[in-house]
C-alpha cells in the first residue's frame, strides 16, 4: 500500500518534465524554426527562448539563415559551335524567408541546383567556345540574374554564381594547346627578328658614324698635309730666292772690293799681263777647257785696259790716278727694306686661321649614337689617326719653317752678311 503513492508521485514528476521539454524550445543564433500547430503553420520562431504549447505545438523545420556554399558536380554544356565543354559552378545563397523554403519547396537545394544547371545550358548555348572562354563574367551575371529572380519565390536571395571550371573536349584542349605553342613560337620568332633589325640598324649606324668620321679624318689629314707642302714650297722658294740673292750680294761684294783693290793698286800693262798669264793655268785645268789661246794682240789688249785706269806718266805708261774725290760705293745693303719680305719665315695670318680651324674640327669631339634608339660611336680622341694626322701635319710645318730658318742662317754667316 506504500508504493502506489510513490509510483504516482513519480509518474506525475516525470509527466512535468516531458511537459516541460515540449514547452521550451531554444533556437540558436543565425537559425530560424517553422513551428505548426495542429498540422497547420503557426509562427517562425525566432533565435532565443521560445515556448510552445504542448501536444499541440512542433517544430516542422529548422532552417539556416546564414551565406550557404554549395558547389555542384560538372555539367556537360553545348556551345554554339556544337562543342561539349564541361562546366563546374558554385552558387552562393542565403534563405531570407523560411515560410517559403518550407512550404514552396520540397528541397531547396535540389531546386537551385537543377535550375542553375539549365539556366547554365541557355546561357552558353548561344555563344560560341571562344566566347564562352573570354565570357565568364557575362556569363556569371547573366546566371545571378535569372537564378535570383527565379529563387525569389523560394525565399531565397543568390548572392553570385562562379564558374570554378570551363574543360573543353581532350582534341580541343589538344588543338588549343597546339595553337598557343605555335603562337608563342610565332611571337618568340618575331621578337627574335626585331632583335636582328635592331641590331642591324645600330650595326649600320655605327658603321655609317665610322665611315664618316673616317672620311672626315682623312679630309682634315689631306687638308692639312697640302697646307703643309704648300707651307714648305712656299719657305722652300723663298729661301732659294734669298740664298740666290745672298749669293749676288756676296758676289757683288767681292767684284766691288777686288775692283776698288785694283785701283788702290795703280796696276801697270806689266803687271796686268802677269795675273793674266797667272790666271791662265787655272782656267786651262777644267775638263772641258783643252784648248786656250793668247791674242796677238795681247799688249796692245792691256794698253787699252790700262788706259782706262788712268792716265800716261812722264815715260808714258799709263798709271792709275785715283780721283780727288772717291765716288759713293754702292752699297748692297740700301735695298734690303725692299727685299726684307724675302727673309720673312712666319705664316700668313689667313694661313694660320685656317690651319687653326681645320686643326679645331680634326679635334672636335662627335657626340655618342644611343637614341639613334642605344648605341654607339665616339669622336675620336686626342691619340686617334685624325688627331695624330694633324699633329703630324703641323709638326712638317713647323719642321719645314725651322729649316728654312736655319738655312737662311747658315747662308747668311757663309756670305758674310750682316745680321
Amino acid at each position: 500500500m506504500d508504493a502506489v503513492p510513490l509510483i504516482i508521485a513519480a509518474v506525475v514528476v516525470l509527466l512535468v518534465i516531458v511537459i516541460a521539454v515540449k514547452t521550451i524550445l531554444l533556437i540558436p543564433q543565425a537559425t530560424s524554426a517553422v513551428i505548426e500547430r495542429l498540422g497547420r503553420f503557426r509562427t517562425v520562431a525566432e533565435p532565443g527562448l521560445n515556448f510552445l504549447v504542448p501536444f499541440l505545438d512542433r517544430v516542422r523545420a529548422k532552417i539556416d539563415l546564414r551565406e550557404q556554399v554549395v558547389s555542384f558536380p560538372p555539367q556537360p554544356v553545348i556551345t554554339q559551335d556544337n562543342l561539349t565543354v564541361s562546366i563546374d559552378t558554385v552558387v552562393y545563397f542565403q534563405v531570407t524567408d523560411s515560410r517559403s523554403a518550407v512550404y514552396e519547396i520540397s528541397n531547396y537545394i535540389l531546386g537551385v541546383e537543377q535550375l542553375t544547371s539549365t539556366t547554365l545550358r541557355n546561357v552558353v548555348g548561344g555563344m560560341s567556345l571562344e566566347e564562352t572562354l573570354t565570357s565568364r563574367d557575362q556569363i556569371n551575371t547573366q546566371l545571378r540574374g535569372v537564378l535570383d529572380q527565379e529563387t525569389s519565390r523560394w525565399g531565397i536571395r543568390v548572392a553570385r554564381v562562379e564558374l570554378k571550371a570551363i574543360d573543353p573536349p581532350p582534341s580541343i584542349q589538344d588543338s588549343m594547346e597546339k595553337q598557343m605553342r605555335a603562337d608563342r613560337e610565332k611571337r618568340a620568332m618575331i621578337l627574335n627578328a626585331e632583335g636582328e633589325r635592331e641590331s642591324a640598324i645600330k650595326t649600320a649606324e655605327g658603321s655609317k658614324q665610322a665611315a664618316i668620321l673616317s672620311a672626315e679624318g682623312a679630309k682634315q689629314a689631306a687638308i692639312l698635309s697640302a697646307e703643309g707642302e704648300r707651307q714648305s714650297s712656299i719657305l722652300r722658294s723663298q729661301g732659294e730666292r734669298a740664298s740666290r740673292y745672298l749669293r749676288a750680294q756676296g758676289q757683288a761684294k767681292s767684284i766691288e772690293k777686288v775692283f776698288a783693290a785694283v785701283k788702290r793698286g795703280k796696276p801697270t800693262p806689266e803687271l796686268l799681263a802677269y795675273q793674266y798669264l797667272q790666271t791662265l793655268p787655272e782656267m786651262a785645268q777644267g775638263d772641258a777647257n783643252k784648248v786656250w789661246v793668247v791674242p796677238s794682240d795681247f799688249n796692245k789688249s792691256l794698253e787699252g785696259f790700262a788706259r782706262m785706269l788712268g792716265a800716261p806718266d812722264e815715260q808714258g805708261v799709263f798709271r792709275y790716278e785715283p780721283p780727288e774725290e772717291e765716288p759713293p760705293e754702292t752699297a748692297p745693303e740700301q735695298d734690303e727694306e725692299s727685299i726684307a719680305s724675302w727673309f720673312d719665315i712666319s705664316t700668313s695670318p689667313e694661313v694660320a686661321e685656317a690651319v687653326r680651324a681645320a686643326e679645331a674640327v680634326a679635334r672636335k669631339e662627335v657626340p655618342d649614337m644611343g637614341s639613334l634608339g642605344g648605341g654607339r660611336s665616339s669622336a675620336p680622341s686626342p691619340t686617334s689617326p685624325t688627331a695624330a694626322q694633324s699633329a703630324t701635319s703641323s709638326g712638317t710645318t713647323e719642321e719645314s719653317e725651322s729649316s728654312a730658318a736655319t738655312e737662311l742662317s747658315r747662308q747668311d754667316s757663309e756670305s758674310g752678311r750682316p745680321s
